[in-house]
């Protein structure tokens, strides 16, 4: 028995072997790593178990007197935390069933044994023993501070629901968007399944984050895939995820989207990009509820809410037998629609001003103004790309002109022409756009005064032909009719 105590820098070991060579081996493969305990029988480690932490025991099974796996279990009740390893030159299977069920052996190393292996058994014991008190901490700082705990969560969901709410996707007063908002709003509530659609760059997934942040699912994740992004076997494996093994380059098994997503949400961004065998596959996780990932034999239960979004037809893409009619009808309890920016055009300024705030942050060149010309150039533009082409053009002309106002040169051609053609437009148009709008009302009333007389003007000069005033406007003929509606314009006027 060693007479002087180790020092603590190091964690302690001890053996504990009947045969001097024995302990004297396993002492030289071990102290330069570790401080080391030795004894000769289970009593005399009793005793120094009694005197001193120890954190890992190293036990012979054949023992005068005691098996190492009696003495283990006794130490098992008395100094649980202590990792307990067997060695013993015989192989016999209920010496080591009995060291992995009653003393809760850690390993059971087999004589001879190689030094480089006993070396990194010890020391991957020791680390265990270090991760098993941390996590002993933590589980004890966690049940002293569940309420604080439960109140930053509760702080960070409040955040995220701000962040992400319906009024935080900008857009003018009286907006189109208000009405698909409000309706977004009050299908959050429940658990349907919801089809977003829209041009590309119309604002499909902040409508869809505000969808989730506004539901009983914001606790839980919301992931995203864009379904045009990738061919279909990529597409099943990042979904629904794989197994190893299951195709070359599968090294580990990998967790789908619909998995990690459980309790949440998950928006399929452009799925009528998909194909119909993928289609087939998509259809029956959500009739059935479970995924079952590549290389898989058993399915996974999920629990998730999908919102779907897509720039296509899909009534017509049904029709023409490219999208499965089942699976239109599985994603489109709810059909939400995101009017382009060109049916919208008062949202253009409160857009420009917000891009240009973020992009001036971003770019390091904060206070650049947005001029009245600018705003009135951009406005007359149709923005064929939405809000996607409108950041764009506001991140280039901040790049290349570096100055404290974003004037109408700082534009691409494309923007500027359009805006001189419409400007050119307006005065050769005629004695409608000659009148002087007179300086009362709000600006918002001033504003639908000129457009009702844009309008009129344009319906004029194609004697009422709704089809080329809207093509002349960059309208479609809804939008054309929902603004004659909201202007109070009459059918035959014009």
């Amino acid at each position: 028995m060693t007479s002087a105590l180790p020092p603590q820098a190091l964690p302690t070991v001890l053996l504990v072997d009947d045969e001097p060579r024995s302990l004297q081996a396993l002492r030289r493969t071990l102290d330069e790593d570790f401080c080391i305990l030795t004894a000769h029988s289970a009593i005399e480690a009793r005793e120094l178990l009694t005197r001193q932490p120890v954190s890992v025991i190293l036990c012979d099974q054949r023992m005068p007197g005691s098996t190492g796996v009696a003495f283990l279990q006794e130490v098992r009740e008395r100094w649980p935390e202590t990792v307990r390893i067997v060695i013993s030159g015989y192989s016999d299977s209920e010496d080591i069933i009995a060291g992995i069920n009653q003393a809760g052996i850690y390993q059971y190393i087999l004589k001879p044994w190689s030094p480089e292996h006993l070396l990194e058994s010890v020391r991957n014991a020791v680390d265990a023993l270090a991760l098993q008190r941390q996590t002993s901490r933590l589980a004890l700082e966690l049940r002293t501070s569940t309420g604080v705990l439960r109140q930053r969560s509760s702080n960070r969901l409040a955040q995220a629901r701000c962040a992400f709410g319906f009024d935080r996707i900008v857009r003018a007063p009286g907006s189109p968007l208000d009405e698909v908002c409000a309706m977004a709003e009050r299908v959050a509530r429940y658990d349907l399944s919801v089809l977003v659609l829209g041009e590309s760059g119309t604002g499909k997934e902040l409508l869809a984050r505000a969808i989730h942040y506004a539901s009983p699912r914001l606790a839980g994740p919301f992931v995203m895939e864009n379904c045009a992004a990738m061919p279909d076997t990529l597409l099943e494996s990042e979904l629904f995820g794989h197994k190893r093994g299951a195709f070359t380059g599968a090294f580990d098994d990998h967790p789908g989207l619909f998995q990690r997503a459980d309790g949440g949400t998950v928006f399929l961004d452009e799925i009528g990009e998909t194909s119909p065998a993928f289609q087939v596959k998509l259809l029956r996780v959500l009739q059935e509820g479970e995924v079952r990932p590549v290389g898989g034999v058993r399915p996974v239960p999920v629990n998730v809410r999908v919102i779907a979004a897509t720039h296509r037809h899909l009534e017509q893409r049904v029709k023409d037998g490219l999208f499965r009619e089942d699976l239109y009808y599985r994603i489109a309890s709810v059909s939400i629609t995101v009017p382009p920016l060109r049916e919208r055009p008062a949202d253009i300024e409160p857009l420009a001003r917000h891009i240009a705030r973020e992009v001036a942050a971003e770019l390091g060149h904060p206070g650049v103004e947005v001029t009245d010309d600018t705003l009135a150039c951009l406005g007359s533009y149709a923005w064929p790309g939405n809000i996607r082409e409108l950041r764009n053009e506001i991140a280039r002309a901040m790049a290349l002109h570096d100055s404290r106002q974003l004037s109408p040169a700082a534009f691409s051609e494309r923007v500027r022409q359009r805006c001189a053609s419409r400007t050119e437009g307006r005065v050769d148009a005629g004695p409608a756009l000659r009148v002087v709008i007179a300086p009362c009302g709000t600006l918002a009333e001033r504003l639908d005064t000129i457009e009702a007389m844009l309008l009129r003007d344009a319906l004029q000069r194609h004697r009422g032909n709704k089809t080329h005033t809207a093509q002349e406007l960059g309208l479609s003929r809804v939008g054309l009719r929902s603004k004659m509606q909201r202007l109070g314009l009459q059918e035959g006027e014009g």
